[in-house]
């Protein structure tokens, strides 16, 4: 499709280009300088309970007691405990964990056990790894193990030797970690953060390195764990540490859909911009191996006007950062979060099949139902449960609808019928109109910047505002759906089968051909229920009848068998 060159109004270097250095001063400072590792002073004992207490929850004080608690016991019987991994990493990022791991130096496996199942019921669903469990009602979890290594002996997650040693050194122990930055590891009862990799330098400067270079080729989800960290931390990549990850690629197809799911989860839900993400998938050859349907977005142009930013990819990045800010302006539960930020990923995934340039201008009819086909493909590779891939694509084949409507009857005095806005609620089921509507929201958000912003007709959109103000056709349409309570859920029928029955009809495969003309002519003809039962009424001798006095006044003709 040869279409004319235009340089797009949007600069894609924001999709790579990571966040600022952090500032020294914002770090944890040296304390100590060895040639095994580097000794930082981190927050004490009591300013992080604190802190826990008031950017967490009581709840994450008092599972942290339990953690320093451990430590103390490790500590009495002649050991040490550190804490290990992401808690240590988020602390020197400014955040804090609900969950704890703890790495215990120093005893025997049999001694740590005795110890940890003094402060909770123990799971041993890991012991064979070394590792034991210790879950909290409020869903925290503590996880105690030892030291140890592990060597790939086989194909998939299982395939690992795992030799514990208690009397590893710290930095030995640390190697088997992928990045630096999760190699750290700290004292919580003296606040000392241990770092023999230089992790914290890397936070410093937003840097993805790889700890050892062998260890880290054992398992390839490290790639897709790589991708989804950068997003959440704005890292740039190292390039060695790029060049082994791109040489792992092909092994991403050996790991099972389970594992997959879990990190494109992470990495749509957990950043404030899941673009870097994505864009590292598409650097790294990912999306080009794996996932076909979204590569072919790089190569579909669209009509300038319309969309200045430039191809559906560009424009698909923008609405998953734009879906982000929707998430978390309307303040939207786990559920319609993972709903919303996987539909926006997808929405457009009709658009390469159905691009033309003629006239003058690129088009894309029909490309929301054409959706439907590669938005399967692509969600039943990554490994999504049936459910929410039935909610996606409902939304991406009707992704435009709410929009439509609006813009019908705001712009051009169409009357939008309640039974339009109920045929789209059942069209959409198991997904919602208020779903819909934030996906759209993202999608008109995701666009721009435009040259002239005053210009309305660009996108056949309300302008965007700045201050934004709200998505003025999210708001009508789910206070259209709301009054006719199926905002977040299907129509009911308006008659039930009880209805026929206390009417005097028996039991018949027939009753449902006659409650969906009934719902037929409440959405089309808008006829009341006392309207419908009493028509009902007038031919309960025959549901025949009955059937054929519908068919009548909805001009239709349905067999009945």
């Amino acid at each position: 499709m040869e279409v004319p060159k235009i340089r797009p109004t949007f600069d894609e270097a924001k999709f790579e280009r990571p966040s600022h250095d952090i500032s020294k001063k914002d770090l944890p400072p040296l304390i100590e300088a060895k040639q095994e590792m580097n000794v930082f002073q981190g927050v004490t004992a009591e300013k992080y309970g604190e802190r826990l207490a008031c950017e967490v929850s009581i709840e994450a004080e008092e599972v942290f007691n339990n953690v320093l608690n451990i430590c103390r016991s490790v500590k009495e019987a002649g050991g040490t405990a550190l804490l290990v991994g992401g808690v240590v990493r988020d602390e020197v990022r400014g955040s804090f964990s609900r969950d704890f791991d703890i790495e215990v130096y120093g005893l025997e496996a049999e001694k740590i056990e005795k110890i940890v199942s003094n402060f909770g019921a123990v799971n041993e669903v890991g012991k064979a790894f070394g590792i034991l469990k210790i879950s909290y009602p409020n869903g925290m979890d503590i996880d105690v193990s030892l030291p140890r290594t592990d060597s790939k002996t086989g194909e998939g997650h299982s395939g690992f030797n795992v030799k514990t040693d208690p009397n590893m050194s710290i930095k030995e122990a640390a190697r088997r970690r992928d990045f630096t930055f999760n190699t750290l590891a700290k004292n919580p009862l003296t606040g000392e953060i241990y770092d023999a990799f230089g992790g914290i330098e890397d936070l410093r400067t937003r840097t993805l390195r790889i700890t050892d270079k062998e260890l880290f080729r054992d398992d390839p989800l490290r790639v897709m764990r790589g991708a989804q960290f950068a997003a959440r931390m704005g890292l740039r990549i190292e390039p060695e540490t790029m060049m082994i990850m791109q040489e792992m690629v092909d092994d991403l197809e050996t790991l099972s859909p389970e594992r997959m799911k879990s990190e494109w989860e992470k990495l749509l839900l957990k950043p404030d911009r899941p673009s870097l993400g994505l864009q590292t998938l598409f650097n790294l050859g990912v999306i080009h191996k794996l996932y076909p349907e979204l590569a072919e977005l790089r190569e579909t142009p669209q009509e300038h006007e319309w969309h200045p930013e430039g191809d559906v990819w560009v424009h698909t990045l923008m609405v998953t950062d734009s879906a982000r800010d929707v998430v978390r302006s309307h303040g939207l539960d786990d559920e319609t979060a993972r709903t919303v930020m996987w539909a926006a990923l997808c929405h457009d995934l009709g658009k390469p099949m159905t691009t033309e340039f003629s006239g003058g201008h690129i088009t894309s009819r029909a490309h929301d139902v054409k959706g439907e086909q590669p938005t399967r493909d692509f969600l039943e590779k990554v490994g999504l449960p049936k459910k929410l891939i039935e909610k996606v694509v409902g939304i991406v084949k009707d992704h435009l609808t709410p929009n439509t409507m609006y813009l019908r009857q705001a712009r051009h005095g169409e009357k939008i019928t309640d039974g339009a806005i109920r045929r789209l609620a059942e069209r959409l089921h198991p997904a919602t109109i208020e779903e819909c509507t934030y996906v759209g929201e993202a999608d008109s958000l995701g666009r721009g910047p435009f040259l002239d912003p005053k210009h309305a007709e660009q996108f056949l959109l309300p302008v965007v505002t700045e201050p934004y103000d709200g998505f003025a056709s999210g708001v009508w349409a789910r206070e259209k759906a709301l009054e006719l309570d199926v905002s977040k859920k299907r129509a009911q029928t308006i008659i039930r089968g009880r209805d026929l029955i206390n009417i005097g009809f028996e039991p018949s495969t027939k009753f449902g051909i006659l409650i969906k003309l009934a719902d037929n002519c409440r959405d089309d003809l808008e006829w009341t229920r006392a309207q419908i039962l009493e028509i009902i009424l007038d031919n309960r001798n025959s549901i025949d009848k009955a059937i054929k006095e519908f068919q009548l006044a909805h001009h239709k003709i349905i067999k009945v068998n």
